[in-house]
């Protein structure tokens, strides 16, 4: 008998970079398959990855955990920086909270908390990124490289914009909802609606639903935003991992271009880039089995490559 919502994942465990604790968990299905680690978006905790898309995960022999990043869901948020805006944090070069560096360091940790030694890496949106910086990081605790909806790893400031949608930048600015749970369903619809491909109707009903079993303020929270977005990456291009790469993205992302990920598998040798038809900047039940299909077939390259010593 499957487990049931209540006990499909582990109590929330805690890992720790310094003064920054990181809440994880871990789905009981598949515990004894090989480590995959999630790490989800820019102000979204990691109850936004679809219970269902990590039990086919399990069922293709992944032990699934996910985190929340530093300044999302149940993870350490830090104190108001001066800049408070997500597109302003693009482009600032001086009063960042935190270092690009800092956050692929706290997916280290959590390894550590879970006592994985190395794992598969697959990250969404933002978590896509610092997948990758961790790739060049911390390269021995990778097994392979999975990056989803996201800009390269190592792109910063003005010269992220050019795979950003403008115009749906725009409408989030203007999202405006009160510091409520009420507030913060009203915005985890909108955001759903914004975030959905155009080539398929928008089920608000089954939006709402969702967003009612995730009432998540980090997604209109442009503080904790603005320090995410903010932290800089200072280390190597990502020309230089040596991971087996699957790059994933909506080929209807309303937010970030495909573009992006077309950047992405150029510059990372060998990598396979996958558009998938009729998503967005999400993770629909649609694309669920593909995504895991695609999971598998790249982790089953891994030991083909020569593999990077732990650090």
């Amino acid at each position: 008998m499957s487990p049931t919502r209540k006990n499909l994942w582990s109590p929330v465990r805690w890992a720790e970079n310094g003064a920054v604790r990181l809440a994880f968990d871990s789905l009981t299905e598949g515990a004894d398959g090989e480590p995959l680690l999630l790490a989800t978006g820019l102000g979204a905790n990691r109850l936004w990855i679809p219970d269902g898309l990590c039990r086919m995960l399990a069922a293709q022999g992944f032990a699934v955990a996910r985190y929340d990043q530093r300044d999302g869901g149940e993870s350490t948020h830090l104190p108001p920086t001066s800049t408070g805006n997500p597109i302003t944090a693009l482009f600032a070069r001086r009063g960042a909270a935190y270092t690009a560096e800092d956050m692929a360091d706290d997916t280290v940790a959590v390894l550590d908390a879970l006592g994985w030694r190395s794992a598969h890496l697959m990250g969404v949106s933002l978590g896509g990124a610092v997948a990758q910086r961790v790739a060049l990081r911390h390269p021995g605790r990778v097994r392979t490289l999975i990056s989803m909806a996201a800009v390269p790893g190592d792109t910063s400031g003005l010269r992220t914009m050019r795979y950003i949608r403008l115009g749906t930048l725009a409408k989030f600015a203007r999202l405006r909802f009160p510091d409520t749970p009420e507030g913060a369903l009203a915005a985890g619809v909108e955001v759903s609606r914004l975030l959905a491909s155009p080539n398929r109707p928008f089920d608000e009903p089954a939006a709402r639903e969702a967003v009612a079993r995730n009432v998540d303020r980090g997604i209109h929270d442009p503080q904790a935003q603005s320090r995410q977005i903010g932290a800089q990456w200072h280390g190597p291009s990502i020309s230089a991992v040596t991971h087996p790469a699957l790059v994933l993205h909506g080929a209807d992302d309303p937010l970030i271009k495909p573009g992006a990920a077309k950047a992405i598998a150029s510059r990372i040798p060998g990598s396979r880039l996958v558009l998938l038809p009729r998503v967005g900047h999400e993770l629909p039940a649609h694309a669920w089995a593909d995504v895991a299909a695609e999971l598998r077939a790249v982790a089953d390259t891994y030991g083909t490559l020569p593999r990077p010593s732990v650090d």
